[in-house]
C-alpha cells in the first residue's frame, strides 16, 4: 500500500506525488528533493524553508476572485479590499513578493507595531491600505500621521478612548493631516476553533457599545467625525465554522448602519478581520466551508442590513493573513539517526538453548503469512509482556529481553508489510509497544512553534519513497535536549514513514504549511536559529533559487543575545595554540545544526 499522506486533504493542489516523489504543481513540476539537492549542492546542508512566492500569489488572486465574484453574483455596491497582517509573517523574503504580487489587486498590510509600521510606510505600494491595530502610544499615532503625510491610505483602528484623544493631541501639535480612524468594536459574538477567545466580550481589544457613543460624541466635539470611514471586528483566528462569523456581520452590521445614522457620513467600510482557515489536518477535514462560501454569506449578510436600515453597502475589508501564507513555505528536515536500528535482525543472538517463549517467537516470524499475520501479531505482543515479566524476576537474561525485544518487532514489522490494507486501524494498539524514533536535524522550538505550545498539527510527509510502503511507525525527535522536543506517535493520527537504511541513502521529512506565525514565534532554544531559507521561483520553465538566507552563525546568534563576541573571541585567542584556534573560528563562524559525516547526495 502506498501512503499519500493526506495530501489530497490540506495540499489545495500545491503539490501532488508522482513517481514516488513529492512534486510542485506548477510550470515544470520540479520535485521537492531536486530542489533540496540543488540547495545542498552550493554547501547548505540541515533545514531548510523553502518558500514559494507564486503560492502567495495564487492565494492573494483567489482572495479577490471569490470575493469579486460575490458581489456581482448579489449585485454588491460597495468594494472588496485586504490587508496582509504583518504579525503573521514579517520577513523580507516572503513580504517583498507578497508586496509585488499584491500591487494589481491594491492589496495593502496591516500593523501591529511602531516596527512593523515602519515596514508598511517603506514597503507598501502606494495607495493599497494600510491599516494600524493593536495598543498605540503618542509615538506611534504620530508615525501614523507621518505615513499619512507620505501619501499613504492609512487608517488607525481605534482601541481605546484614549487613543483617540492621543489623536486629538498629535493633530494640534504637528498640524498634519490626520489619518482615517477605524473604531474596533467588542463583539458579543465570538469565533471558533483553537483561537476562539481573540473573539467576544471578554476579548483583549475592542471598544463596547457605550465606549463606541463615547468616541463618536468625542470626535464630533473636535469636528473629526469626517475621519471616521470603518468599522472593525475580529472573531478568531482559523475559524472551523462560518455560523460565528455570520452572527458577528449582523452585529456589526447593525452598529455601521446606527452609526451612518447618528451622522458618520464619511463611514464607508467594514473590517471583518482575519479567520480564514487554513487545513492542517492530514486525517480528516476541519475547516467546514469553502471560501466562496465564505465571501458569499459576507457580501449577502451586509447587503440585506444596509438594505433593512437604509444605508449604502459598505466597503468590505479583511485581514487574513493564515490564509495568505501559510501554504508558501515548507519545512524540509533531513534525517539523522534511526533509533530503532537496534531491533534490526542483525542484532538478533539466539542462543544454543533459548527459553521456550522465544523460541517460539523466532517459530512466529519465519512461519508468519499474511493470512496468520493478525494472530502472529497478537501471539507476539503477549509473549513480549510475559518475557518482561521473567525478566523483571530475574528468569531470563539481557540478551533473552534483547532478542525478544528484536523478534517481536520484526514480526510486527512483517505484518504490516504482509497486510494490504487501507488503513492501519486495526495495528494502532501495536504501536504503542513497538516504535521508531526518527531524530531530525531540526529545532522543533525554532521551526514549529506552535506544535510545542498548543499542539497546532501540521501536514508531515516523506518527499520521496512514496511509491513504497511506510512500516515503521515513528516518533519524531528533535536535537535540541529538551524532552519536548518531540513529536511522538499518535495511534490516533499514525504517521508512518519507510524502512530506509541511512548509511546508503539521505531520507529527508517536509512539513508543510509552516508559513504563518512559525518564523517569528520560533525561538532560539539551545541557541538554534532558523533554518536556511530560499525562495523558489519559476522563469522561462526553470526553476530558480533566489534569496537564499543561511542560518545564522554560531557568533552572530551570541551576538543577538548580547554577548560580547570581541571579548569571546580575545578569550578563546588567548587560551588556544593559533592552530587550534584558527579551527575553533571555522566553527564559530557555522549554524549551530548538525552536520552528517556522509551523504548520499552530496556526491551527485
Amino acid at each position: 500500500m502506498k501512503n499519500k499522506y493526506g495530501i489530497d486533504i490540506w495540499s489545495d493542489n500545491n503539490f501532488f506525488i508522482e513517481d514516488g516523489v513529492v512534486k510542485v504543481d506548477y510550470d515544470s513540476n520540479p520535485s521537492l528533493i531536486s530542489i533540496v539537492k540543488n540547495v545542498r549542492k552550493q554547501g547548505f546542508k540541515g533545514p531548510l524553508l523553502l518558500r514559494f512566492p507564486h503560492i502567495t500569489k495564487k492565494q492573494i488572486k483567489t482572495l479577490f476572485s471569490n470575493f469579486n465574484a460575490s458581489m456581482k453574483e448579489y449585485d454588491y455596491k460597495g468594494t472588496f479590499n485586504a490587508v496582509f497582517p504583518l504579525k503573521v509573517n514579517q520577513l523580507p523574503n516572503f513580504i517583498h513578493p507578497l508586496i509585488s504580487a499584491g500591487k494589481k489587486y491594491n492589496y495593502g498590510l496591516e500593523a501591529g507595531s511602531k516596527a512593523e509600521l515602519i515596514i508598511a510606510m517603506t514597503y507598501n505600494n502606494m495607495g493599497s491600505p494600510i491599516t494600524i491595530n493593536g495598543f498605540k502610544d503618542k509615538e506611534m499615532i504620530h508615525l501614523c500621521f507621518i505615513a499619512k503625510s507620505m501619501g499613504h491610505d492609512i487608517t488607525v483602528i481605534i482601541e481605546g478612548l484614549n487613543e483617540l484623544e492621543m489623536i486629538v493631541e498629535v493633530l494640534k501639535e504637528t498640524k498634519l493631516e490626520a489619518p482615517n480612524v477605524g473604531l474596533r468594536v467588542r463583539l458579543h459574538s465570538g469565533g471558533s476553533g483553537v483561537w476562539a477567545k481573540s473573539g467576544g466580550i471578554d476579548s483583549k481589544f475592542g471598544l463596547t457599545s457605550t465606549e463606541i457613543l463615547e468616541a463618536f460624541e468625542l470626535m464630533q466635539d473636535n469636528n473629526l467625525e469626517d475621519l471616521l470611514t470603518m468599522i472593525h471586528f475580529h472573531i478568531g483566528s482559523a475559524m472551523n465554522s462560518i455560523k460565528p462569523l455570520k452572527k458577528a456581520l449582523r452585529e456589526s452590521g447593525h452598529i455601521y448602519a446606527e452609526l451612518k445614522n447618528l451622522g458618520a457620513k464619511n463611514l464607508s467600510s467594514i473590517n471583518i478581520g482575519g479567520g480564514l482557515s487554513v487545513e492542517y489536518s492530514s486525517y480528516e477535514r476541519t475547516r467546514f466551508y469553502s471560501l466562496r462560501e465564505f465571501a458569499s454569506d459576507v457580501v449577502f449578510t451586509l447587503k440585506e442590513i444596509a438594505r433593512q436600515k437604509g444605508v449604502e453597502e459598505p466597503n468590505i475589508f479583511t485581514e487574513s493573513g493564515r490564509f495568505i501564507s501559510a501554504a508558501s513555505t515548507v519545512l524540509i528536515t533531513p534525517v539523522l539517526e534511526l533509533f530503532s536500528a537496534e531491533y534490526e535482525l542483525n542484532h538478533l543472538k539466539l542462543k544454543e538453548k533459548n527459553p521456550p517463549l522465544i523460541a517460539e517467537l523466532n517459530e512466529l516470524y519465519k512461519d508468519m503469512t499474511k493470512k496468520t499475520a493478525y494472530e502472529f501479531m497478537h501471539d507476539s505482543i503477549d509473549h513480549l509482556e510475559s518475557l518482561l515479566t521473567l525478566f523483571d524476576l530475574g528468569y531470563i537474561d539481557l540478551q533473552d529481553r534483547s532478542n525478544a525485544e528484536i523478534l517481536t518487532h520484526q514480526i510486527i514489522k512483517k505484518a504490516i508489510s504482509l497486510l494490504q490494507i487501507d488503513d492501519y486501524e486495526e495495528l494502532k494498539r501495536f504501536d504503542k509497544n513497538i516504535q521508531e524514533k526518527y531524530l531530525l536535524n531540526f529545532s522543533l522550538f525554532q521551526s514549529l512553534p506552535d506544535y510545542w505550545g498548543i499542539n497546532q498539527e501540521f501536514p508531515i510527509m516523506p518527499i520521496t519513497h512514496l511509491d513504497e510502503k511506510p512500516t515503521r511507525s515513528a516518533s519524531l525527535w528533535d536535537i535540541t535536549c529538551d524532552s519536548d522536543g518531540e513529536i511522538p506517535f499518535d495511534m490516533k493520527k499514525p504517521l508512518y514513514l519507510h524502512d530506509v537504511n541511512l548509511n546508503k541513502e539521505d531520507y529527508f521529512l517536509g512539513f508543510f504549511n509552516v508559513g504563518a506565525y512559525q518564523d517569528t514565534l520560533g525561538m532560539k532554544h539551545n541557541l538554534f536559529s532558523h533554518p536556511t531559507e530560499v525562495n523558489v521561483v519559476f522563469k522561462d520553465g526553470e526553476v530558480q533559487l533566489e534569496k537564499i538566507l543561511e542560518s545564522q552563525k554560531i557568533i552572530d546568534i551570541l551576538e543577538d543575545i548580547d554577548y560580547d563576541t570581541e571579548e569571546i573571541q580575545t578569550i578563546l585567542r588567548r587560551s588556544l595554540p593559533l592552530e587550534t584556534y584558527e579551527v575553533l573560528q571555522k566553527y564559530l563562524n557555522d549554524n549551530s545544526y548538525l552536520k552528517t559525516i556522509w551523504s548520499y547526495y552530496d556526491d551527485e
